[in-house]
């Protein structure tokens, strides 16, 4: 049997948010959840340096969601160098699994397109006194 195809979801974006690919088997209610609650999860994951969640510095490029509800997320670094990439890394995989109905997830660590300021939310630009 042939997977079911994956579906992007298309909406108004912030530049702190990422691209959202659903398995086409999931429905629309249980991605809005899913959403939801990989959002809260990314938030509680901080970049050590700077005194702000991951989500909001829009360090998460993108979420894949399978029909299994496996997550792969891409995510990046604010600087390539950074000296704690493997455990952010983990701590997302960690937050990512503790989603309801989340079988795991896999975090993929890349560098382009390269992060830059403008992938922040207002709110991290508010936290950090960068407007």
């Amino acid at each position: 049997m042939a997977a079911a195809p994956m579906d992007i979801e298309v909406e108004e974006r912030q530049p702190n948010a990422p691209q959202w690919i659903f398995d086409g088997s999931i429905p629309q209610p249980e991605r809005a959840r899913l959403m939801d609650d990989s959002v809260a999860a990314f938030k509680t994951v901080f970049d050590p340096e700077i005194p702000c969640d991951i989500y909001e510095l829009g360090l998460i490029y993108r979420v894949e969601i399978d029909a299994d509800k496996f997550f792969k997320v891409a995510m990046t670094l604010t600087a390539p160098g950074c000296p704690v990439a493997g455990e952010l890394a983990q701590q997302v995989e960690s937050a990512i699994g503790a989603v309801g109905g989340a079988l795991g997830a896999s975090v993929d660590v890349v560098f382009d397109p390269p992060w830059d300021q403008s992938r922040m939310s207002d709110e991290a630009r508010v936290a950090l006194d960068m407007f």
